[in-house]
Parts: C-alpha cells; sequence; structure tokens
C-alpha cells in the first residue's frame, strides 16, 4: 500500500460516516478486513508514522486552543483524529498548525478532535484476519517528547499569540 491508497482508504471511511469519528473507525476496520494481512500492516505502518510525525509541540498547542485543554491522552486521540480528516487537513496542521482555523470548515466539540478509536483500527482489523496481534511494524518509534519548542499551555496571551487564528476563531 503506497501513500495515495493509504489516504484514500482516509477518505472514504470519512466520507461514508459523513464525519463521525467512530464510524469512520468502524467503516475503516471493515475495508481492512476485505484486505490481505500485510496490506493491514502497511496500513498500520503509514499511520502510525503519521501518528508520531504529528508529535508536536506546535501542534499540541493548537490542539489545546482547538479543544479548550488537552492533556496527553487528549492528544494522543486528536493526533488520531487528525489523520482522520485527510492528508490536506493533516499536512496543513504538521507544517502550520494555526491554519487549522482555515482548514476546518465544521468543528464540533461533542465529536471532532477526539480519533481513538481510528488508531485502533489496523490492530483490530489484524486481529480479526490472523487472530494475533499485530507484530513490530519495523518503523522508526515515537519521540520520548514532542518535537520543537515547549508551549505554556495555561498562558492565554501565549497561546493567542502563536495561534491568532485558532483563537480567534474558538476561544476569541
Amino acid at each position: 500500500m503506497d501513500e495515495t491508497e493509504f489516504w484514500e482508504l482516509v477518505d472514504a471511511a470519512r466520507g461514508a460516516a459523513e464525519g463521525d469519528p467512530e464510524e469512520q473507525a468502524d467503516l475503516l476496520i471493515d475495508r481492512l478486513l476485505q484486505m490481505d494481512p500485510e496490506m493491514v500492516l502497511d496500513f498500520a505502518r503509514h499511520f502510525e508514522a503519521r501518528y508520531n510525525r504529528a508529535y508536536t509541540w506546535d501542534l499540541w498547542g493548537a490542539a489545546w486552543v482547538l479543544l479548550d485543554g488537552a492533556g496527553d491522552d487528549t492528544f494522543d486521540s486528536f493526533r488520531c483524529w487528525l489523520i482522520g480528516q485527510g492528508r490536506e487537513v493533516y499536512e496543513g496542521a504538521v507544517h502550520a498548525p494555526d491554519s487549522l482555523s482555515d482548514l476546518l470548515d465544521d468543528f464540533d466539540e461533542e465529536i471532532d478532535g477526539d480519533g481513538e478509536e481510528l488508531g485502533y483500527a489496523a490492530d483490530e482489523a489484524y486481529e480479526q484476519l490472523t487472530g494475533v496481534t499485530v507484530p513490530d511494524l519495523g518503523i522508526p518509534p515515537a519521540p520520548s517528547e514532542p518535537e520543537g519548542t515547549p508551549v505554556d499551555f495555561e498562558n492565554e496571551r501565549v497561546l493567542s499569540e502563536r495561534y491568532p487564528k485558532l483563537w480567534e476563531r474558538f476561544r476569541g
């Protein structure tokens, strides 16, 4: 599975789920179950690599503003949700986190921002197909700390200056 196929799967499931991350995860599992286990592992590698790449202080700060707070677990779920939004939103957010203000048409705080189930879709499909857990994916491990310069999440002035568009749209 190449990168284009990975994003096509993500996009197809998101479209069919009409933006509901839990439904998107279920649909993704259904689609992965129609593939051979090696393709599911390829999908898992693509997902995990993007999940690790999004482990940055800049993105965590954007999630903090967007979600009105984001601890470790919330940021983990946010990164899964971000991948579930597709290539354009994901790449835009990774390169310029404040651009999420422009990239997100609608944002429902009740369901958006939490894609924990998406993070388990490949694992679930692989286990159903093979009866065993996903083996080591053979990709570099996640960094122990987010990349970049730490953000003072408790300082509203810092957040509003660092993420002016997100602050204006979601906290202003």
